[in-house]
């Protein structure tokens, strides 16, 4: 056990324990240097007043500070929870909720208590956040300059150190650890042998601490000595503190243990009814980076009423100001579980709108990281997500979380082999992205390959060997018949070709050995007899000659592909060559599935599919070929589904991913949408995906929603205005230009949103967003694109509803709905627009329309 630390490094001693995990370094041999301890200071006394009521029972809060939910939203790093005070409750406050120093009888007047449990926390962070200062100045402190042989070795090493550097940075604004586990024993494999405290012990212990306290000197370092001869008495139980990343002291012992690690499971799974052992759980809420406030939940005591963290449910519903940030701190048991699933196997996530599936999947990234970390990073891992301003909206969890090597891109990266110009007609995209296209190229590919007519004869020396054209068929069609890639077949082709050779040379007394074999197989001849029968396939020239050449594309789809879907295929005007094509995004997928059929595409070991309902069959191979010797995890809402060619099935799309084994997990329980926003948008779940269940809200605030039709003159009035509202969805949107009545009034909107704390964003129909640009500028309202961070000088964003996918706002401002049903191709990919649109709002939705609204919404 350490020595009992000062009053300035004070933390609430712990049994030694090995929490780290496999990314984090050794415990050094030798202890670090030791620091000159400086003698205990009287610590000033904090007053106490009772902030707790009936709905917040158990929270304590420091006086004078502002308690509700930590403010580093301000900053790109994310934070933790809210309020709590070191005060005494009110008579009717459940039992499980008490604090230690507050268990007196009830006719002693509260003693000054000049180390409380606030203070003894607060000191614990500081000296963690120490810690963490020590542990980052040692690894730069590190000398490499004599234990590396050269420069290569020195430079991937100096580069390991950078990235050590960088993942222990401690942000003043990200609280360092979020909560705390007391557990009845120690945990672990071989617990310690343990009686079992004394009936009662759980309700009693903390006040049993208060009152040594007490009769302690004053000071928080006795404060804490007798808290640890407490904890000893009862059994020697466990305390420890969760947080982002593991944080030892300078003798190796934890000060903060990673949320990953198995001891960390209780803070998100444990329950009055499953208490895992845990007989005290410690939320911790900060401002601005500061601890200022802590809540209790005894889960093992029978006498403690279960109750609702309200430390928990205030982070939850707190303001979001830039990028996604983690959500360590409030991750729900049905998430954990998604989040450790092991790496074997493939996850996949229907997730309703708010449900958290993005940012479970990102932790889920960290923790395989975590668990995995030597097979990882050498097969390394992959967020694929639907367009670059998602990825740059997400692109912050994981450094906060400590990784820094997780590759990001979208499913369009991936099959970048040519540059993408042209679009195609949504008939054209649709069937490109058809799974049948996997076997039309597949015999595109083999055709290149020709039968042999006649024998070969190699010149060795001055003898001739002669192999028959029968044998090389019968070579050739046991190659074809493996079903090996193209690319692998051709290289294994000349090796047949000469064993044939060395088998007549043995035959004739020769003595032929390997080297023998490798210069037959590099023979002038028997390279000119592959190039003829297994000629060299480029991808993009094969799919180029496909899409082009209606003879060569009716052989390859015969039985596979009617005429007219063939007709719908071919280039009206085929380009001349590869450079001048105008190449849409379905081409490309097609060129990578060639690529792969010809040479294998490298594995990684996991991908996270994100969005995933909007990819097509073929999209679905591409990142398959990614992850065909490791996992995956899909993430999506058949709800939210906007392409024409959206999944309509998960078993389906796991199928074509490569992995049909894959488990489907379903998330219904919303965390981030308000309720009568998600009752709103789920009016339309008949229409666009009957066969899902209905999302519900856990937040207590129902949110704020309003929806508003302005005048005849916003609507344009008149037969035009008629006209639209007549428009039926697949005529687009070009109708819905500039509308100064309906304009202005969604400018005036967003200026009442901004009112509010957090971000605001207008998500219109594409064709209407030059529109409101120019609205939002004649309002002197300066505005964001998606993917620009939002900061607290700019909080609005002009969203295009092509784009708001997986985004969120605190308050939402939707321009005309019809508008964003009519600008899709057909009325079930436009209600599903809208519904996205629906469910981006956090806090506040206002619904703005001149047009009838869908009868769907009514």
């Amino acid at each position: 056990m350490p020595a009992q630390p000062s009053s300035a490094d004070l933390v609430d001693p712990v049994e030694p324990r090995d929490t780290r995990g496999p990314g984090d370094p050794p415990i050094p041999a030798t202890p670090a240097p030791q620091r000159a301890a400086r003698p205990a200071e009287p610590v000033e006394p904090v007053r106490t007043r009772d902030t707790t009521g009936p709905a917040s029972p158990g929270v304590r809060e420091e006086p004078g500070r502002a308690t509700g939910p930590a403010r580093a939203a301000e900053t790109p790093q994310p934070t933790d929870a809210t309020p709590s005070a070191d005060t005494t409750p009110p008579a009717d406050a459940a039992p499980s909720a008490c604090p230690a120093d507050t268990a007196l009888p009830a006719d002693a007047a509260p003693p000054a208590d000049p180390g409380g449990p606030l203070r003894r926390e607060q000191a614990h962070l500081a000296a963690s956040r120490a810690a963490l200062r020590a542990m980052r100045a040692d690894v730069e402190a590190l000398d490499i300059s004599d234990v590396t042989a050269n420069w290569v070795n020195a430079a991937v090493l100096q580069s390991q150190i950078d990235n050590r550097i960088k993942a222990l940075a401690d942000h003043a604004g990200t609280p360092l650890f979020f909560g705390r586990l007391d557990y009845l024993r120690e945990p672990g494999p071989e617990p310690r042998p343990h009686h079992g405290p004394e009936p009662g012990h759980e309700a009693r212990s903390e006040a049993e601490t208060a009152a040594r306290e007490t009769a302690a000197d004053g000071t928080a370092a006795s404060a804490a000595a007798a808290e640890t001869s407490a904890g000893t008495a009862a059994g020697g139980a466990a305390r420890y503190y969760i947080g982002r990343r593991h944080v030892h002291d300078a003798d190796g012992d934890p000060m903060v243990v990673d949320w990953r690690a198995p001891v960390s499971q209780p803070f998100y799974r444990a329950s009055k009814k499953e208490p895992m052992g845990v007989a005290l759980r410690r939320r911790f809420g900060y401002t601005g980076g500061e601890l200022t406030a802590y809540e209790d939940e005894r889960l093992s005591d029978p006498a403690a009423a279960e109750t609702v963290s309200r430390l928990l449910q205030t982070e939850i519903e707190r303001p979001r100001v830039g990028p996604m940030r983690d959500i360590v701190a409030t991750i729900q048991p049905e998430q954990d579980e998604i989040v450790r699933a092991g790496l074997g196997g493939t996850l996949c996530v229907q997730g309703a709108p708010g449900t958290g599936k993005t940012a479970v999947g990102l932790h889920r990234v960290a923790y395989l990281l975590y668990a995995h970390r030597e097979r990882l990073s050498r097969a390394g891992t992959l967020v694929v997500g639907p367009n670059r301003s998602f990825l740059r909206y997400i692109e912050q969890v994981l450094p906060a979380l400590g990784e820094l090597e997780v590759a990001q891109a979208t499913v369009d990266d991936l099959v970048a082999h040519v540059p993408v110009s042209g679009t195609d007609t949504p008939g054209a995209a649709r069937l490109k992205g058809d799974a049948r296209m996997a076997e039309v190229l597949r015999r595109a590919v083999r055709s290149g390959v020709n039968p042999p007519g006649e024998g070969l004869v190699v010149v060795r020396g001055s003898r001739r060997w002669r192999v028959p054209a029968g044998e090389l068929r019968r070579i050739v069609d046991e190659l074809l018949d493996r079903g090996i890639r193209y690319g692998a077949a051709r290289e294994a082709l000349p090796q047949r070709i000469a064993h044939a050779v060395l088998v007549r040379m043995e035959a004739a007394g020769e003595a032929p050995d390997d080297r023998t074999q490798n210069a037959v197989a590099r023979d002038r001849a028997v390279k000119a007899a592959v190039k003829a029968i297994w000629p060299p396939v480029d991808p993009a020239k094969l799919v180029l000659r496909l899409l082009s050449d209606a003879a060569f594309l009716a052989e390859q789809a015969e039985g596979v592909l009617s005429a007219d879907e063939q007709a719908l295929l071919l280039w009206p005007k085929p380009p001349r060559s590869v450079r001048s094509a105008a190449w849409s995004a379905a081409d490309a997928v097609l060129i990578d599935e060639v690529r792969d059929l010809v040479e294998r595409t490298q594995s990684l070991g996991h991908v996270v599919l994100d969005e995933a309902q909007d990819l097509s069959p073929m999209q679905y191979r591409a990142v398959g070929r990614r992850c065909t010797t490791g996992s995956a995890t899909v993430l999506g809402d058949l709800a939210q589904g906007t392409t024409p060619w959206s999944t309509a099935a998960w078993a389906e799309a796991l199928s074509h991913l490569g992995k049909p084994d894959g488990r489907i997990e379903e998330l219904t329980e919303g965390f981030r949408v308000p309720r009568d926003v998600i009752a709103y948008a789920s009016r339309l779940l008949p229409a666009i995906a009957p066969g899902l269940k209905e999302a519900t809200s856990v937040r207590e605030a129902a949110g704020a929603l309003e929806v508003r039709r302005v005048g005849a003159a916003g609507a344009g009035g008149g037969a035009a205005g008629e006209a639209r509202a007549g428009n039926e969805a697949g005529a687009g949107a070009a109708g819905y230009g500039p509308r100064p009545g309906l304009d202005a009034a969604v400018a005036e909107a967003c200026r009442q949103a901004l009112e509010h704390e957090g971000s605001v964003g207008l998500i219109a129909a594409d064709a209407r967003v030059p529109a409101l640009a120019g609205a939002l500028a004649a309002a002197g309202l300066p505005y964001l694109s998606p993917g620009e961070e939002t900061t607290a000088d700019a909080r609005l964003t002009l969203v295009p509803a092509s784009l708001a996918k997986g985004l969120e706002y605190d308050y939402v401002v939707l321009d005309e709905p019809a508008a964003v049903v009519a600008a899709e191709p057909d009325r079930r990919t436009g209600l599903r627009r809208l519904y996205v649109a629906l469910t981006r709002a956090v806090s506040g939705l206002t619904v703005l329309h001149a047009e009838d609204l869908p009868p769907e919404l009514a």
